[in-house]
């Protein structure tokens, strides 16, 4: 299992039992095994939305505001756990290690147990987090292109990286899981009727570009030492992906945020487009 030498983990103060009864090789035996599979959850979840969609047409919106709260405050703790587990080990191998063992040796899946157990249900939360567009759907919100691409590409991704053991998912996924932490915990405040600072969501969109930025320069930085024959475990395929999606949504983000606080002198028509791009960007899962 563990092709590089091994290397020394944080301290951790306390272990839980399904952390150190973790085992990496049964999940990348299952993986490997059914990742592509979520191309057929893809599409269950595009027939689902688009479907619905035309079933709530001539409907009456839906509420929902209680589960929306149970849903955020679960989305929140489960970042929030997976920040404070997968945080150690990163800050760990950046300050013994190097900035290249972060971002190419896989250390944090294949010898880190209680990482490799977080960096598992990471991947895998990538499935239930499609149900964010549920609610879109049934509350009758604004639902364009961007959500949607963006939960089937991080879908997609998410499932291929861990099948290959793709080393940069290291910084992906705790980036992912930080700025998760303060969305979904500003989400549940919103839900719950709470009125918080409109500086709160710009610095939550902030580090959402931030994320997106680091993420475009990661990949980059892995594309140079493929071409130059540099031992970095990430396939041409999955670092071109990592790339192309980074770089959308960097985009995007930079565009929305643009619009939402910066721009003063916008038509009626751009002020609609805004509006449907801020709901959708802000609900939208970032990698």
């Amino acid at each position: 299992m563990e092709k590089y030498a091994r290397v020394t983990s944080p301290n951790y103060t306390y272990l839980f039992n399904f952390e150190s009864d973790f085992i990496h090789k049964k999940t990348l035996k299952w993986m490997e095994e059914n990742w592509t599979s979520s191309f057929y959850y893809v599409g269950l979840y595009v027939f689902v939305i688009f479907g619905g969609r035309y079933w709530m047409q001539n409907r009456p919106k839906f509420e929902l505001r209680t589960l929306l709260v149970a849903w955020n405050l679960m989305l929140a703790t489960f970042s929030i756990m997976g920040a404070c587990r997968t945080l150690p080990e990163f800050t760990h191998i950046l300050t013994h290690h190097g900035l290249y063992h972060s971002i190419c040796i896989p250390s944090f899946v294949e010898q880190d147990k209680v990482s490799g157990f977080w960096a598992w249900m990471f991947t895998l939360s990538k499935l239930p987090e499609l149900g964010d567009t549920v609610f879109i759907v049934l509350r009758k919100q604004p639902l364009i292109f961007l959500h949607w691409y963006h939960h089937i590409t991080v879908l997609l991704y998410s499932w291929l990286s861990y099948a290959e053991t793709s080393a940069s998912a290291r910084w992906f996924m705790v980036m992912n899981y930080c700025v998760h932490s303060l969305m979904y915990s500003y989400y549940a405040l919103k839900a719950m009727r709470y009125s918080p600072p409109k500086q709160l969501a710009m610095i939550i969109t902030s580090l959402q570009i931030t994320q997106m930025l680091v993420g475009c320069a990661i990949s980059l930085w892995v594309r140079r030492l493929i071409l130059r024959k540099t031992d970095c475990h990430i396939t041409i395929l999955n670092n071109s992906l990592a790339l192309v999606m980074y770089f959308s949504y960097f985009v995007l983000f930079v565009k929305f945020f643009y619009y939402s606080y910066m721009s003063r002198n916008k038509t009626i028509k751009t002020n609609i487009s805004a509006v449907n791009d801020v709901y959708a960007l802000i609900k939208s899962k970032t990698m």
